[in-house]
């Protein structure tokens, strides 16, 4: 069975730096668009940035210059970097992946992971 595992959040204050990375497990034959998204509390999930398998990229503008996506296709893996961080940041933080799994049907499918807190504040 499929699954995204996130791990890497907490609590910082503003200004500092925090990486978030998300692991693609089970079955997974391959691994392609990801991205993260956050759900800030009161608003609705939002897309932040999304990496295509050969390292494309598209940030959301507040956290373009800010934020740094990056993955390691070998471990199925992705990161967020995330520097200079606000208070407007906090949030919970989840990772999306289109996969497909290693069962013979070829029926890729869009998976998320449980999501990780991240808290700034002073």
């Amino acid at each position: 069975q499929v699954q995204l595992v996130e791990s890497g959040g907490g609590s910082v204050q503003p200004g500092e730096s925090l990486q978030l990375s998300c692991k693609a497990t089970g079955n997974v034959f391959s691994v392609h668009d990801m991205a993260w998204y956050r759900e800030i509390p009161g608003q609705a999930r939002k897309l932040i940035v999304t990496i295509t398998a050969d390292g494309r990229t598209q940030y959301e503008d507040s956290v373009e210059g800010r934020f740094t996506v990056s993955r390691d296709n070998a471990k199925a893996t992705i990161y967020l970097r995330m520097n200079r961080v606000q208070v407007e940041d906090t949030a919970v933080y989840y990772c999306n992946a289109y996969i497909i799994p290693d069962d013979h049907t070829w029926s890729g499918s869009t998976y998320w992971g449980s999501g990780t807190h991240v808290t700034v504040s002073a």
